[in-house]
C-alpha cells in the first residue's frame, strides 16, 4: 500500500513512476549498525483480503525518542515510525499525523494520503491485511543539502480497495516491496522528503 504503498494499482503506478530525489554519498556512519530494528507495531494478521476485526486506534502514534534527532540511528526509527502512520491513515483515513512527518513537497506522501482521505478501514472501502510490515531498514547514506537516503524492505498482505463506496472492488495480492526513500531535515528531526516503492 505504500507509500504508503499499497492501496491501489493506479498508486503504485504513481508511485513507481516517481524518481527519488536525491543525490547521495557514503558517509563513514553508513556501515555502522544501528541498534535492533523495530517492527511496525500496527500489522495486522490476515492475508486472506477479509476484513480485519481491529479496532480504530483512538490516537495515532506519537514519535519514539529513539526515533528523534539527526543521527543515522534515528533515521532509521524514523522510517519504522512513518510506516506506522501509515497504517494509522489507512486505518482511520485522518491524514494529518502522517503529512506533519512529511516535507511540503513529497508528491508520494501525498498521493496516499489523498488515496487514505477517501479509502480506508474507518470507512469500509479498504478491508483486508492492508497493514505494511516494515522489517529492515539499510543503505542509509548521507547526502546533499543535509538529506538522507536509504531503502526498507516492506511485506503487504492481501486486501482489497475501492475509491467510492458504488465502485467495483479491487484486490491485491500479498506483496513484498522495497521502499526506497530520502530523508530532509526539519526541526533538528528527519522527515520523508521522498519515497517510491519497487516490486522485489
Amino acid at each position: 500500500m505504500t507509500n504508503r504503498n499499497r492501496p491501489t494499482s493506479t498508486l503504485l503506478a504513481c508511485l513507481a513512476a516517481t524518481s527519488l530525489l536525491t543525490a547521495c554519498t557514503n558517509s563513514p556512519e553508513a556501515g555502522r549498525p544501528n541498534g535492533t530494528p523495530t517492527t511496525s507495531t500496527t500489522a495486522s494478521a490476515s492475508s486472506t483480503g477479509a476484513p480485519t476485526p481491529t479496532a480504530t486506534p483512538s490516537a495515532p502514534p506519537a514519535r519514539p525518542p529513539a526515533a528523534q534527532g539527526l543521527t543515522l540511528a534515528a533515521a532509521e526509527q524514523f522510517v519504522h515510525y512513518y510506516s506506522d502512520l501509515m497504517n494509522y491513515a489507512s486505518d482511520t483515513g485522518d491524514t494529518a499525523p502522517l503529512m506533519s512527518a512529511s516535507d511540503a513537497g513529497c508528491e508520494n506522501c501525498k498521493a496516499y494520503a489523498d488515496f487514505v482521505k477517501k479509502s480506508n478501514a474507518a470507512n469500509g472501502l479498504l478491508t483486508g491485511d492492508y497493514h505494511e510490515d516494515l522489517t529492515e531498514v539499510s543503505e542509509l547514506v548521507r547526502g546533499q543539502a543535509g538529506r538522507l537516503g536509504g531503502s526498507a524492505n516492506v511485506s503487504i498482505g492481501a486486501y482489497v480497495s475501492r475509491e467510492t463506496a458504488s465502485a467495483a472492488p479491487v484486490s491485491s495480492k500479498a506483496t513484498k516491496y522495497t521502499r526506497e526513500f530520502a530523508l530532509s531535515q526539519q526541526g533538528g528531526d528527519w522527515v520523508m522528503y521522498e519515497m517510491k516503492l519497487v516490486k522485489q
